[in-house]
């Protein structure tokens, strides 16, 4: 239940794909010269390629989780190293949504998304700090990325974003874009 780690040369051309934009966004436009963090976005792109990894968190009758505050709720159920990935993920699942997608916390016509996008990105804060603060011998991810994730949670969602818009930008002209399979 996590993001693996993966060094090995026979990566997927998703993984390289993601990698790469990630490493290019981050690195060049940013200047955000942390590996680590550059990483951990990458691989939160692959996974999430997967609907059912967006939606891994479960209630105890087995049924999904898809919203932020049953995540939420789901959390505090558990102990130790569950309720830290409970929270990683709620992390990772609003950071996701506000970088890769803001659109869809575009206000309509009376009904005011906004407050819906700042909520989120106060929950993915806030959980990736308790996450931080929870010990753990799993190598997804150390309490130090955590933290820093939690600092610079809206830098990671603008880093996602500009991904997007480079990913977009060369299909514009006429490269290849993520091969994408949701399933």
């Amino acid at each position: 239940m996590g993001l693996p780690m993966n060094s090995e040369p026979s990566r997927s051309t998703l993984e390289r794909y993601f990698s790469g934009i990630s490493e290019y966004v981050f690195f060049t436009h940013l200047g955000v010269a942390d590996a680590n963090l550059v990483d951990y976005i990458s691989r939160l792109l692959v996974e999430f390629t997967r609907t059912d990894s967006i939606y891994r968190v479960r209630r105890i009758d087995g049924s999904r989780a898809t919203e932020v505050v049953a995540m939420a709720v789901e959390a505090e159920k558990r102990i130790g190293e569950a309720r830290r990935e409970v929270h990683r993920h709620i992390g990772d699942y609003t950071l996701f949504w506000t970088g890769v997608f803001p659109e869809a916390f575009r206000a309509t016509e009376g009904n005011d998304k906004s407050d819906q996008f700042v909520a989120f990105c106060a929950h993915g804060k806030r959980s990736y700090k308790i996450a931080s603060r929870i010990e753990s011998e799993s190598a997804q991810a150390s309490s130090d990325l955590l933290e820093r994730l939690s600092q610079n949670f809206e830098l990671c969602a603008y880093g996602l974003r500009e991904i997007r818009r480079e990913w977009e930008h060369r299909e514009d002209r006429g490269e290849s874009g993520p091969p994408f399979l949701l399933m």
